[in-house]
């Protein structure tokens, strides 16, 4: 059966990728971000969205080594993925498709354990979109672990200090 999906469609520097709709809690305009020091390069800090601490990914940085200078148009799409919930910066992301699985062919980067979670490309009336699959992407991130591990820590201390201690 060929079944059809839908991809938010982000823009790091020129090119298109495409992350399951699934994936998605919302898209929020790229506001200011919380440094955290220690953290690794591509991890620009933590936002709250929506009463949740994110740590903010700058997609730029990962794909390409080079960090994303901000621009108007940036926008922060945040994940649900097993690991934790996820922000990622991006030049851009404004657009919803729809792409047939039979469309998507896979690529021979995919074996390439550095590239893991790009997991097929799509060729959308002359638009190559690279399919970005949300858990692998995370879990190719150096130094997850120990975020998930941070954030946690830190959502339990701001219940805990919401809660109060009565006297």
């Amino acid at each position: 059966m060929n079944t059809l999906n839908k991809f938010i469609i982000f823009k790091s520097r020129e090119e298109e990728y495409g992350i399951h709709i699934q994936s998605v809690i919302s898209i929020e305009r790229a506001q200011k971000v919380n440094p955290i020091p220690k953290l690794p390069e591509f991890v620009r800090g933590v936002m709250r969205v929506r009463d949740e601490l994110v740590p903010i990914i700058d997609v730029e940085h990962v794909f390409y080594q080079t960090q994303l200078v901000h621009e108007e148009d940036a926008r922060i799409i945040v994940l649900q993925t097993q690991a934790l919930p996820i922000g990622l910066l991006v030049k851009e992301a404004n657009d919803i498709v729809e792409i047939l699985e039979n469309d998507q062919k896979q690529i021979g980067l995919v074996g390439y354990d550095r590239t893991k979670y790009f997991t097929g490309v799509a060729n959308l009336g002359g638009r190559l979109i690279t399919v970005v699959d949300a858990d692998l992407f995370t879990e190719s991130l150096e130094g997850i672990k120990e975020i998930a591990a941070y954030m946690k820590e830190a959502k339990a201390a701001a219940k805990s200090q919401n809660t109060g201690v009565g006297g």
